[in-house]
């Protein structure tokens, strides 16, 4: 059996002068904006930081996020709120069932970035939820307003409002160049979900 991979004998760690919470948006039509948010949660629980995911239009379907999380202990908090995605075809909730878990779904992404528990809390699909008025533009404005200041804050999904890019720190779009489904593959597991 290999050995597992370990860090150089010396790394040196930056300490900024100044710690600053982070607006950070992920955004675009591509694969890969919750699995880099993800990698920011891992990178906290390396750190020693405590985070908090919230899932807005996850919930229908199994995730491998929602185990894998459960490995990093007490670090990090996962919350799948969601009942899916709202307006495709097969999902069997209606408007009404999805804006609720919505809202409650907002309601707790405050009460989570207020508690002073977490460092990162990253609202996943959210720019969704925005899109499809489950949650409405003013109610994600008024939480990047209400940030704690050493908070960092990752909102995740497609159609990011210009408001919200406005006042992001950083803003990363993801494109599809290629993507297997095209080809008619089936999302494989650890990779899709």
């Amino acid at each position: 059996m290999e050995p597992k991979a370990a860090p150089p004998a010396r790394v040196d760690r930056l300490q900024p002068a100044r710690p600053q919470g982070l607006v950070v948006v992920i955004t675009g039509n591509g694969k890969g904006k919750t699995t880099s948010a993800m990698g920011m949660v891992l990178r906290a629980c390396g750190h020693g930081l405590r985070s908090c995911i919230i899932q807005f239009m996850k919930g229908d379907l199994y995730s491998g996020e929602w185990d894998g999380v459960k490995r990093l202990g007490d670090l990090v908090e996962l919350h799948a709120t969601g009942k899916g995605f709202c307006g495709l075809r097969g999902n069997p909730y209606g408007r009404e069932e999805h804006r609720a878990n919505a809202q409650a779904a907002i309601a707790l992404a405050r009460e989570k970035m207020l508690s002073g528990e977490f460092a990162l809390v990253v609202l996943d699909e959210i720019n969704n939820a925005v899109r499809h008025r489950l949650v409405d533009l003013e109610q994600l404005l008024a939480l990047l307003d209400d940030r704690p200041e050493r908070l960092h804050l990752v909102l995740t999904g497609r159609n990011a409002a210009p408001e919200v890019i406005e006042r992001a720190d950083t803003v990363s779009e993801v494109n599809e160049i290629k993507h297997a489904y095209r080809k008619q593959i089936e999302p494989q597991p650890g990779i899709d979900y």
